[in-house]
């Protein structure tokens, strides 16, 4: 077991610091004067890192570190906390970790008893989902789906049965793959297509796959696809947790006459329909 008391010592730590996703504006104080006071930034890309730190007049000095360097790279940055230099990790928008490069330093740091302290900030799948209208009282982060067509197919097929609000990543050369595929594996579904997050040119496309797609012209820039829940599912997860006369009475208030909801009382819970027979109509005759 270990336990981290952030701040209660003086040793160098790691400080994990979230970006604006779009707007050079959504950065917090505490992110400036981190990334003023520590030794060294490590981010994806100094080239778009360098607008940030000038924009806010940052001196600190830069160096790489993304997908592809990420494990040679990561002993070199625990070293340097070692040797009492504090680090900062940034993504070039956004947070560090989510669908970008860092939980495997953050591991090692943990595994190291590096404090890892995190400057939170904004994450562009809240973003999307606080505006989407869809629920957001339970949800699930998936990040990107795979990009061969295939595999990607296949976890939609599994999110499809999903209750909660889905939050997708994607990119743009392959969105229009990507809502095709949706549109083929839940045509009805609701889902919310968000793009240029707190830019200039911040849209929101709400609809279906399909409707959306005929619509879709510019592809710029990383989307957000934020993914209605299973209603049906949801629905019938809620009529299996009532009794089996309850179950009976509610399609009974539907409409059903007493043939046809014994039918669907049994198809909904996968049992002979006799049983649920039996179960109605012995309690009656008693």
């Amino acid at each position: 077991m270990k336990r981290q008391k952030s701040f209660a010592n003086d040793n160098a730590k790691l400080y994990i610091v979230s970006t604006p996703i779009g707007n050079l504006e959504d950065i917090t104080l505490r992110a400036i004067n981190t990334l003023k006071t520590v030794d060294l930034i490590y981010c994806e890309d100094t080239r778009n890192t360098v607008k940030l730190l000038n924009h806010y007049d940052i001196k600190t000095k830069m160096k790489s570190f993304h997908l592809f360097n990420e494990n040679e790279i990561t002993s070199e940055v625990i070293g340097q906390i070692k040797n009492g230099l504090n680090i900062a990790l940034v993504s070039d928008a956004g947070s560090p970790c989510i669908s970008d490069p860092g939980w495997i330093l953050v591991s090692e740091a943990i595994r190291n008893d590096i404090d890892v302290i995190v400057v939170p900030g904004v994450v562009a799948g809240i973003t999307a989902l606080v505006a989407s209208g869809l629920s957001t009282e339970r949800f699930t982060f998936y990040g990107f789906l795979s990009s061969k067509q295939k595999k990607r197919t296949e976890e939609l097929k599994e999110l499809k049965n999903r209750t909660e609000t889905v939050i997708l990543y994607e990119a743009p050369h392959r969105i229009k793959a990507t809502l095709e595929d949706i549109d083929a594996i839940m045509p009805e579904r609701q889902i919310v297509l968000a793009r240029e997050l707190t830019k200039k040119f911040e849209e929101y496309s709400r609809g279906t796959a399909r409707e959306i797609l005929e619509e879709l012209d510019v592809v710029k820039g990383e989307m957000v696809i934020v993914l209605e829940g299973n209603k049906e599912t949801e629905k019938d997860e809620e009529l299996i947790n009532l009794s089996i006369e309850e179950h009976y009475r509610f399609y009974l208030d539907q409409g059903m006459d007493s043939k046809t909801a014994l039918k669907q009382v049994a198809t909904d819970r996968g049992i002979p329909k006799r049983d649920i027979y039996l179960t109605m109509f012995k309690k009656e005759a008693k």
